[in-house]
């Protein structure tokens, strides 16, 4: 399942890319280039184009498929941290045995 949406993911990813670089810009004409006005620049815009209509339908997959990707990572481990803590937890602490050449120490005068 996982691969699968990670595929998908991809494939939707490159998608994009190619979509929005084949879109010409809002201002990309040659009176806008010059400084005259572009009567689309902040104006209505025209009847949306079928790379717009990709576009669109693209990114929104592109945001449930993150989205998605992300529940399921989530989902299927746990946290470094909690592990070796619940680790330290069940391991009881026991003394270091005493150096093998030193006398142990022994109690001073009262």
């Amino acid at each position: 399942m996982i691969i699968l949406l990670t595929a998908l993911h991809l494939f939707v990813c490159v998608f994009l890319i190619l979509v929005v670089l084949l879109q010409t810009g809002k201002g990309a004409d040659v009176a806008a280039a010059f400084g005259g006005t572009s009567q689309t620049a902040f104006g209505a815009r025209g009847a949306t184009t079928l790379l717009s209509k990709l576009t669109t339908g693209s990114a929104i997959i592109f945001m449930i498929t993150s989205f998605t990707l992300a529940l399921l990572a989530n989902k299927g481990g746990s946290s470094v941290v909690t592990d070796e803590a619940a680790q330290q937890q069940s391991a009881p602490a026991t003394p270091a045995p005493p150096p093998a050449n030193q006398p142990p120490p022994s109690n001073p005068p009262q």
